[in-house]
């Protein structure tokens, strides 16, 4: 077959690579030359001709009249259709007997919102309908709040997560394409905002609720929050504090012991919101530890700020009416409840006496983690028909208005 190509073009004479979409054109004109001169006997033993029409129809919208065009072909470079998704890992911290921590395996639309992340993460961790005060809708990201400060969204907060602390909160209107480039995305499930029995300074919900499976294991709890008690100005009002604990200096920076989600009155002492913390680590800590009359055994930073960090002081009567962490409620990001994120550091000698070596907390996979990790790190495959299908796709073309 080279030989005789060769003969009748001088193009594809030689050994080198060539088109093959080239030499296709090139063989079906050349047959088709052949079969127009051929005699009458010997087109009809001739396969039928190779190509056709294509035709375009443009329609305009308001006198709705249709204008065709014909086009012919010999072949059609058809489109191949794009993978719609990527996979995200988010880490679920969840509320049970103790906290739990659960990556689960999202696949995210490349062209969504943190909205759509919000809701996917709410329906993975199976967030009955009463922890849901609304449904957001669409093309909308201002929802409407009541007197109380209700929100129509899903009780999630998303937050990145470094090895060094807490990095920024994730806002409904955001792209999802830069979602988890700083750091892992992790997923805090809000207390409940009140409970029959238990110490509220715990912060942590009864062992009465059902749980709930996650990727085939039992997980969530069925819970309720409210999201009118996330958010009051007033001194003696509740606020959702996300807390992450730090130990060392500079480059030795590090994070250790579980991120936590706890609901705190505004109008505390120091005292107290140092045992509700305190509260919060039982779990992990080397024995009991006896807050009264210790003084300020850390210290504590407004997290996801700018430069320089605001800390709290202990000697201010009511720190978390500091004007800061106004603020930072007011720039948690549109969506999820209001919270205020806050770098609880601690002295190395004071961590390793009452922590040890702890490190970060331990994170348990569901099964999404790996089926979203196979199904996206396989080459994307699609059908002769799903090609035809976007190269007939029909478009709407907007005309500038004069």
């Amino acid at each position: 077959l080279q030989n005789i190509v060769s003969k009748h073009s001088s193009q594809f004479r030689g050994n080198a690579q060539h088109d093959a979409l080239e030499f296709l054109l090139w063989l079906l004109d050349r047959m088709h030359e052949d079969l127009g001169a051929a005699s009458p006997a010997q087109q009809s033993r001739a396969p039928p001709q190779v190509g056709g029409p294509c035709r375009s129809s443009l329609t305009c919208p308001h006198c709705l009249k249709q204008s065709n065009t014909f086009d012919p072909f010999l072949c059609i470079s058809l489109p191949i259709p794009l993978r719609q998704t990527r996979a995200l890992n988010v880490t679920l911290v969840l509320q049970c007997e103790r906290w739990r921590f659960v990556r689960v395996g999202l696949a995210v639309p490349l062209l969504g919102t943190v909205a759509d992340l919000r809701e996917m993460v709410a329906r993975e961790g199976r967030i009955p309908p009463e922890q849901v005060t609304g449904t957001r809708r669409a093309g909308k990201r201002d929802h409407p709040r009541d007197a109380e400060g209700a929100s129509n969204v899903p009780q999630v907060i998303l937050v990145e997560v470094s090895p060094r602390g807490f990095l920024r909160s994730l806002s409904d209107p955001e792209a999802l394409g830069a979602a988890g480039e700083g750091g892992p995305v992790y997923a805090f499930q809000p207390p409940p905002a009140r409970r029959a029995g238990g110490d509220p300074s715990l912060g942590l919900s009864g062992g009465s609720g059902s749980l709930t499976a996650i990727g085939g294991r039992n997980w969530v709890p069925l819970c309720t929050a409210r999201s009118s008690d996330c958010l009051h100005r007033a001194p003696g009002g509740r606020i959702l504090l996300l807390l992450c604990n730090t130990a060392g200096t500079g480059p030795q920076l590090a994070r250790f012991g579980p991120p936590l989600v706890l609901r705190e009155e505004r109008g505390v002492s120091w005292e107290q919101l140092q045992q509700s913390i305190l509260a919060q680590l039982k779990g992990v800590l080397r024995g009991e530890v006896r807050a009264q009359g210790t003084g300020a055994l850390f210290r504590i930073c407004l997290a996801g700020g700018s430069a320089p960090c605001t800390y709290l002081s202990p000697q201010d009567p009511r720190p978390l009416c500091h004007p800061a962490i106004d603020r930072a409620l007011q720039l948690s990001g549109a969506g999820g409840p209001p919270h205020v994120k806050l770098t609880v550091e601690w002295d190395m000698s004071t961590k390793e006496r009452l922590f040890g070596s702890i490190q970060e907390e331990m994170v348990q996979d569901a099964e999404s983690v790996w089926q979203q990790q196979q199904a996206h790190g396989q080459q994307h495959s699609c059908t002769l028909d799903e090609c035809f299908q976007l190269y007939t796709k029909e478009e709407q073309v907007w005309a500038l208005r004069e």
